[in-house]
């Protein structure tokens, strides 16, 4: 089966990016002219890391298929950060707007989401990509042993990967949010409601203790299919996530 890639992003117009930097700078007041260009590669290195990680990702998916005659990985989907989103996180953070404060200070410009199909292909996925021996760990925050109030579950890893440009390996950092088919499909929903301001607050109650229930409901439902399908597959039992 041929493993779908989304990408939520435009790919990297270099003179697009150039004028939206300049106005951000002239809006900003602060922003440095002569780092432009700069900006612009360091972004090319980010998309790149992106890439080497979801290719490794889609080796490992094939290589399941082969050995197990199963896919762990759903489908997986790729994104960079907007300049505008990084120049406000920079801003929020009272950051000066430098590649050198991307660098230093933001993890999450390029991320992944790799969607995977029961609980077990969670970590067997995430253990081995972080097992491989080109990749750093630098961060992670399992969300799935340990939910967050609201009901959140996902595992979020921080790895770094070398992009190998003329001047050498440039080790950068790819946020890789590792969550279920339900996992997911309950985060859309919750990312929808968090963002639904016309709603009366008595009504942004209920429906944030729904989907809290949905959540809990959902952990149930994901453990009795990932034992039916430990049963019919004899597929191990994995839990631990990769560790920094």
């Amino acid at each position: 089966m041929v493993l779908v890639i989304l990408d939520r992003h435009e790919h990297i117009n270099t003179s697009e990016m150039q004028a939206r930097l300049r106005a951000a700078g002239t809006q900003a007041g602060q922003f440095d002219p002569e780092q432009i260009t700069e900006f612009v590669d360091l972004m090319q290195v980010y998309e790149g890391a992106m890439y080497e990680i979801s290719t490794k990702l889609e080796i490992l998916d094939s290589e399941f298929q082969v050995r197990f005659s199963h896919d762990p990985i759903h489908h997986m989907e790729r994104r960079l950060k907007s300049v505008n989103s990084i120049l406000d996180k920079l801003r929020r953070r009272d950051l000066p707007l430098t590649t050198r404060a991307v660098k230093d200070n933001l993890f999450d410009v390029a991320g992944i989401r790799v969607i995977c199909n029961y609980r077990d292909d969670v970590y067997s996925v995430s253990n081995y990509l972080s097992a491989q021996s080109d990749i750093q760990v630098l961060r992670v925050k399992d969300y799935i042993k340990n939910p967050k109030q609201n009901g959140y579950r996902s595992l979020h890893v921080i790895y770094a990967v070398p992009v190998f440009l003329s001047s050498g390996a440039h080790y950068t950092p790819v946020e890789v949010q590792f969550r279920t088919i339900a996992m997911d499909y309950w985060a859309s929903l919750e990312h929808a409601l968090r963002y639904k301001t016309d709603l009366p607050d008595d009504r942004l109650v209920e429906h944030s203790q729904t989907l809290l229930d949905c959540a809990r409901s959902l952990q149930n439902i994901e453990v009795q299919m990932q034992g039916i399908h430990r049963d019919i597959n004899g597929a191990p039992q994995v839990e631990n996530a990769p560790t920094a």
